[in-house]
């Protein structure tokens, strides 16, 4: 089982332009495992993690419900938004400057073959990385995610969740709110679940947060959980 993960940042990027490159690797995984089971073969699968900054972008999962998009074509246009229909699992979120977007594009027959597993380990190292700057997060029962004041009035999520797997690979991933602009998650029903704030960690702790600090502390904790090796 190889271990080890491919660190990669890829800067601001453009949303579809890093979707293409997501889909590349993981279908060069996919091929690769299906090559292995073809020839009875034992070719190493290679693991990733993507880092990516996007520009404003709304993205529905597949079984999502469009009407959770609050924007016609022309307000989006005007906010200098893009909208995209893909294939994670999950309803609508938004993507945008400040806010650190991760997506591990596993073999996860290289780790545990449990996807619920694996999606708790993934809102695990974004726990363990809020609880470093003083925050206590916490699951919400029925809800992929990480949230602030669960079961009070005052819950707010601060961390979407949605992946897709395939023969145990796995793509998409998490989005952290940083230093987000949260405005822009009012144009949505975020996830599809009314009634409940979006917070980030620049509202929570009343500063400015070095995004880069942020990311390495997510890596550490990423590593420690799946006892990975990043490269």
């Amino acid at each position: 089982m190889n271990k080890k993960v491919q660190l990669q940042d890829l800067g601001f990027k453009d949303y579809k332009d890093a979707w293409d490159f997501q889909e590349t690797l993981f279908q060069e995984i996919l091929d690769l495992k299906i090559k292995n089971r073809r020839e009875e073969s034992n070719l190493e699968t290679p693991n990733h993690f993507l880092y990516v900054e996007h520009p404003h972008v709304y993205t529905l999962g597949k079984s999502g419900d469009l009407s959770n998009l609050l924007l016609s074509e022309k307000q989006l246009a005007e906010k200098e938004a893009t909208f995209y229909k893909i294939n994670r699992g999950g309803d609508i979120t938004y993507h945008g400057p400040g806010q650190i977007v991760g997506y591990p594009i596993l073999d996860l027959e290289n780790f545990f073959t449990d996807i619920h597993k694996y999606l708790r380990l993934l809102e695990e190292a974004i726990i363990l990385t809020l609880a470093d700057y003083g925050l206590s997060s916490e699951r919400s029962q029925g809800e992929t995610g990480v949230w602030l004041g669960v079961g009070t009035p005052f819950a707010r999520k601060i961390c979407a969740m949605g992946v897709r797997a395939s023969r145990w690979v796995t793509m998409h991933g998490f989005a952290l709110n940083v230093n987000a602009d949260l405005g822009y998650f009012d144009n949505i029903i975020p996830c599809g679940i009314k009634g409940k704030a979006v917070t980030s960690m620049h509202v929570e702790l009343g500063r400015a947060i070095d995004e880069l600090e942020v990311k390495q502390k997510i890596v550490k904790h990423f590593a420690d959980l799946f006892e990975a090796e990043m490269v």
